[in-house]
């Protein structure tokens, strides 16, 4: 379902993306305006040379406010939009393999959001009569950057490229940050997108990661505890457990990649004798392995006939 709804999704987003393509290119080409007259479709002409084609400001005669500079402002920003959605479009066609990729990737669909959207900003200031260059001068570029409060957005979209740069953090990666678990899904060049197991996304400002564990650069640990009763043989509980251990990279070798450990007693309950299991996966699996040694642990000791405790009663499992 989730194919198929993704599959639609881009269908629609295509068909919308070459009807606007089809509206602008009739703005440049009148003549494929064939519903409207002669004399409609040359002053579709005369506005797109002389606003468009030009880059005239769009003034009226006297200098007051006119329809054709909305008109011009309205499908520049159209242009604009096309053009984002096309390249973001064609990015989403690429899907490398590598993390590294894929953060290269992400950081620069986010970066042409960016450039567009400041061409988009300087071109509408130039259509509208204001001389961008004489502003940014008279202002300062310092005074700009404070008067907009971009100091924020300056450190975020520095350490947005120390952190590709540097390779702290790549898409893909399996991250811990305060005490939020989560894969990052995008790296862009103001934010990071970090999505839990819930899929519940969190928006990071990049200048924010601190104290930020990446745990996909380390192995991690499945534990689980596995409690039997007093009355239980502990050296044969030892054994299955033991032997469990050994299987398990051949029940399940896309998780437990190495053979898991038996530590030991961890402790004696107050009606349980809890044995320590701990197996090294990947980050990614670590819940994953938990469960299937908690099954697999369940299923060996029912075989093996050993007592597992349950709350005040102790559960008799016969063998097989």
């Amino acid at each position: 379902m989730d194919e198929k709804k993704s599959r639609n999704v881009m269908i629609r987003r295509i068909i919308v993306m070459v009807i606007v393509a089809l509206i602008i290119l009739a703005f440049y080409n009148p003549s494929m305006l064939f519903f409207l007259s002669p004399h409609q479709q040359k002053a579709v002409q005369y506005f797109t040379e002389n606003y468009i084609k030009a880059f005239q400001p769009l003034k009226a005669a006297d200098g007051s406010f006119d329809l054709l500079r909305v008109g011009g402002l309205l499908l520049m920003f159209v242009e604009c939009w096309l053009i984002n959605a096309a390249l973001q479009f064609i990015l989403s066609l690429i899907n490398p393999k590598k993390r590294r990729a894929r953060t290269i990737k992400s950081l620069f669909a986010s970066f042409l959001k960016y450039i567009i959207v400041i061409y988009a900003i300087i071109y509408a200031l130039s259509m509208l009569g204001f001389n961008v260059g004489a502003v940014i001068a008279s202002l300062g570029v310092l005074g700009l950057i404070i008067g907009f409060g971009a100091q924020s957005l300056i450190e975020d979209v520095i350490t947005g490229l120390f952190i590709v740069l540097e390779g702290q953090l790549q898409v893909g990666d399996i991250v811990a940050i305060d005490d939020w678990r989560g894969t990052v899904t995008n790296i862009g060049i103001r934010t990071t997108t970090i999505v839990d197991t819930g899929n519940n996304a969190r928006i990071v400002n990049n200048s924010d990661i601190r104290n930020l564990v990446n745990l996909s650069n380390v192995s991690s640990k499945a534990i689980v505890l596995a409690p039997i009763a007093y009355s239980t043989d502990l050296e044969k509980a030892e054994k299955v457990v033991k032997a469990l251990c050994e299987e398990l990279p051949t029940m399940y070798p896309n998780i437990f990649k190495v053979v898991p450990q038996y530590l030991g007693v961890e402790a004696l309950g107050s009606s349980s004798v809890d044995l320590k299991i701990a197996a090294d996966v990947d980050e990614a699996n670590i819940f994953t392995a938990k469960r299937l040694l908690n099954r697999e642990v369940f299923l060996a000791f029912g075989k093996a006939g050993i007592e597992i405790p349950f709350s005040q009663h102790t559960i008799h499992m016969a063998k097989d």
